[in-house]
């Protein structure tokens, strides 16, 4: 008989995977390969996702791994940019190819007619190797060769068929400006290997298991991942949940019962925990997620409470001093209130240390 796995239980699951049972003593790099990667829209989103899960981050360990190219920004799971390590960027890359290609033809497909796509991704892979560029200057230059082509098309042909990072700045604290690219290959000094959709669904269950394969197809955006946990079952362990759907997980993986201790946490925009489930309840309510998620794509910063979204927060910089806003979705007890302004204060030690510090609880 399949154990049952309450929701209580699956939320300290997903929470010992994201580091967000306790704050670890990790190496920057060691925790964004233990995550899977990063959502990374934004560059400081990741900085303070990590800062939520690491022991004594400072964003200095980050951006040093950008600079030392370590780790990338690269579109990947759902084609949004990622930060992932480099060993996740060649895993994962090859794997996620028929997402891009779909959104591709979807978004592109009309304006594309009459190319020989292959022809415009090599070209467009001679010029960024060259030179890194941003999008804008590679659609310039495509179109000078293509004339009569629109050039905000030909730019995402190269990010589709050649694996496009996101060079320095690009991904440093607190920096801003358009992204300039190169080839994954020229960066990193290493060929993609052939897609491994095994490898990709064992690190996805590594770092949000257990779920679902509907879950898997929510993170990655491959459909048909069935036949592919159905080929990896005889080493996996399963579950269901309450509602008798069917979880997958690596045997050895944390799973602590479900009473565990779970500290106030604050994430950033974009958390991928928030995005990595069909079924999100484990952490997110849906009335909540209608706040949380935007009409217009934005996934606000939020405030974990028994390990649940409790409430929202934002950081206001002006005039000599740093505020951070937290907006609850309910009354909470005083000791959580507390807690929720020691991490509200720690956090602005870590991301405004030269301003003074204000923290607005509503």
């Amino acid at each position: 008989m399949t154990d049952v796995l309450s929701r209580p239980a699956l939320n300290r699951a997903t929470l010992a995977r994201q580091l967000l049972l306790e704050r670890a003593d990790l190496p920057a790099e060691q925790a964004v390969a233990r995550l899977a990667g990063m959502q990374a829209q934004a560059p400081n989103p990741p900085y303070t996702g990590l800062w939520a899960r690491l022991a004594g981050f400072a964003p200095e360990h980050l951006s040093q791994l950008v600079t030392e190219r370590k780790v990338v920004r690269i579109a990947l799971m759902r084609g949004t940019i990622h930060l992932v390590t480099a060993a996740d960027c060649l895993l994962l890359r090859p794997v996620v190819q028929p997402v891009l290609d779909r959104q591709l033809q979807h978004t592109f497909g009309r304006r594309l007619t009459g190319l020989e796509l292959a022809e415009v991704a090599a070209h467009g892979r001679e010029l960024v190797e060259r030179q890194p560029l941003t999008f804008a200057e590679l659609g310039e230059r495509l179109a000078r060769r293509w004339p009569g082509h629109d050039a905000d098309a030909l730019a995402p042909v190269v990010r589709t068929r050649v694996p496009l990072v996101q060079v320095p700045p690009r991904g440093l604290w607190n920096t801003s400006g358009q992204a300039a690219h190169t080839s994954a290959e020229a960066w990193l000094g290493s060929a993609l290997p052939q897609p491994s959709v095994d490898g990709a669904v064992l690190r996805y269950l590594a770092a949000y298991g257990p779920a679902s394969v509907r879950d898997a197809q929510t993170w990655s955006g491959l459909t048909r991942l069935r036949e592919v946990f159905d080929r990896l079952r005889p080493g996996l362990v399963t579950f269901t949940d309450e509602s008798g759907t069917t979880l997958y997980d690596l045997p050895d993986a944390p799973r602590p019962p479900a009473d565990t201790p779970a500290p106030v946490r604050l994430l950033g925009e974009f958390d991928n925990m928030l995005l990595s489930y069909a079924d999100r309840s484990r952490v997110l309510s849906e009335p909540h997620r209608a706040r949380v998620f935007t009409v217009n794509g934005i996934i606000r910063a939020t405030v974990l409470v028994d390990g649940a979204v409790a409430g929202m927060w934002r950081l206001d910089r002006g005039r000599g001093t740093a505020t951070v806003t937290v907006e609850l979705f309910g009354p909470q007890p005083a000791a959580v209130r507390d807690e929720i302004a020691a991490e509200a204060a720690a956090l602005l030690t870590f991301a405004a240390p030269d301003t003074a510090h204000d923290i607005r609880l509503t």
